[in-house]
């Protein structure tokens, strides 16, 4: 497969989506990982590739009731 120089030459043999409209359907549901985490990619991850909307109201919003580890420094 020949990589493409820019965009265009992308939306040109592959289309777009200026037209997509995402659906909200039952499986469409808010997720409690925090932002950046690789949970919560995967979960966006999977509501494109569903058609789903990317973002649900309810998903977690802040770091609140989090713990992480801490490593000390060398």
């Amino acid at each position: 497969m020949r990589n493409h120089r820019n965009v265009f030459e992308t939306i040109l043999k592959y289309g777009h989506d200026e037209d997509f409209s995402p659906v909200a359907g039952d499986e469409f549901a808010a997720t409690e990982a925090p932002a950046g985490s690789k949970e919560k990619i995967e979960a966006l991850a999977q509501r494109i590739e569903a058609g789903m909307p990317l973002w649900h109201p309810d998903d977690r919003r802040d770091y609140s009731g989090l713990t992480g580890v801490v490593r000390p420094r060398d």
